[in-house]
């Protein structure tokens, strides 16, 4: 046994000492990437100097790490997918990867991941690529530290930032991206996580989650997008401190959720949206300790939504609160601050003694004639709230806050 851990720990020294290093550019005797690759093994190192390296598809189908020193700049010249990974164990960092060609049917990306675990893309840059990065069937590997950027005016013209495909335990961490179709797109990735990413001004979603279960995206930022975040189809996903701000526009939301099971959304900032949180379909979702602040609805719940729990929340300056499509109230209200509230604490203890209303008169006609906004602070909509709020008879009873608070929650 002493002679077989000698053996191998001597190995293990022979295959470290006998890793190589290739330096490439253009004052040593390699000049292209692909030569360098086609000559390294397996757990080789490849160093890329400063320059611009046209060379249409850079394959690495070897597990290799290769670092660029001062920003070399790989470029598709708009024809070639430019990097594409297609083993394990691969580390690609600290280039600029611009201009891969624009074709709809082929998804032409600036790096593309084919069926590969503990790959690394880190400190990149990404620019003007049809798809950003591209992972499928892909395992633990890491997209880190990345900068994003493409031009797209139209959805169809342009693929997604950070795109996963039927994939596991991803770590998609402190990347920005700008001006895809969607900023990160999961769909079929499971056991992943999604953490301080900035996604901004892209044309349809800042993330967008298809069947995708057990997930987690926290301290993200998503700005000025076509829409904030969109979550269909899925189960156990954990929403953590994440800001929407700025996504306006006639179906705009900082999140949409889609028959959505058994999932959390906590201590997170909906700001300056058309609809702070849409609601379709989706069961046994906790709502809490998030600000709804300045938004033209803070959360629309379609009476499709059952047995979701929304509790202890800010909600402020929203043109509404609430509003919902149905009669049926199967959703619980509970300890949350409204700023319409006006009612009053006789024994002190911070919460209010009279119940709140948060579903307006008014948000359920615009529910379903959304034209009466032309109407929105006329005194006869002012005169309707009023009158509904001493006698409902159009809004439904049960959908109410037994237990609203006094003053703002400190979150």
């Amino acid at each position: 046994m002493k002679q077989f851990i000698i053996h191998n720990l001597f190995m293990l020294v022979v295959v470290t000492t006998n890793a190589m290093t290739y330096h490439v550019g253009a004052n040593y005797a390699i000049q292209k990437i692909q030569w360098a690759i086609n000559q390294a093994k397996n757990g080789d190192t490849i160093i890329v100097h400063e320059g611009i390296y046209k060379e249409g598809n850079v394959l690495i189908n070897k597990s290799l790490h290769v670092y660029g020193i001062n920003r070399p700049v790989i470029d598709g010249q708009g024809k070639f997918e430019v990097v594409s990974i297609k083993s394990n164990q691969v580390v690609f960092d600290g280039f600029q990867v611009q201009h891969s060609g624009y074709a709809t049917l082929e998804d032409p990306c600036g790096i593309k991941v084919y069926d590969s675990n503990h790959v690394t893309l880190s400190n990149n840059i990404l620019d003007d690529n049809f798809f950003g990065i591209y992972l499928q069937y892909c395992n633990r590997c890491v997209v880190k530290n990345n900068r994003i950027k493409a031009y797209g005016k139209e959805e169809q013209q342009i693929g997604n930032g950070i795109h996963c495909w039927k994939s596991d335990t991803l770590q998609i961490i402190g990347n920005t991206i700008e001006g895809h179709r969607d900023g990160i797109y999961f769909e079929f990735v499971t056991h992943s996580i999604i953490w301080r990413n900035v996604s901004i001004r892209n044309i349809r979603y800042g993330l967008h989650f298809m069947f995708s279960n057990d997930d987690a995206y926290i301290s993200n930022v998503f700005k000025e997008n076509g829409a904030g975040v969109a979550v269909m189809f899925t189960k156990n996903v954990k929403m953590f401190n994440n800001v929407f701000e700025q996504n306006w526009g006639d179906a705009a939301y900082g999140m949409l959720l889609k028959e959505i099971n058994d999932s959390y959304i906590i201590g997170n900032v909906f700001v300056s949206n058309t609809a702070g949180i849409f609601m379709d379909g989706t069961n046994r979702v906790k709502v809490e300790k998030n600000i709804f602040k300045n938004n033209g609805w803070g959360m629309k719940i379609q009476a499709s939504c059952t047995q979701s729990e929304v509790t202890t929340n800010n909600f402020i300056g929203n043109t509404f609160d609430i509003s919902t499509n149905g009669t049926l109230v199967l959703n619980t209200f509970d300890k949350n601050y409204w700023d319409k509230y006006e009612g009053y604490d006789l024994d002190k203890n911070s919460i209010g003694d009279v119940p709140f209303h948060p579903l307006s008169i008014f948000s359920v006609i615009v529910e379903s004639n959304p034209s009466a906004m032309l109407l929105f602070r006329s005194f006869m909509v002012t005169l309707l709230d009023q009158s509904e709020k001493l006698i409902p008879t159009l809004t439904p009873a049960h959908f109410i806050d037994n237990t609203p608070l006094m003053r703002a929650l400190e979150l």
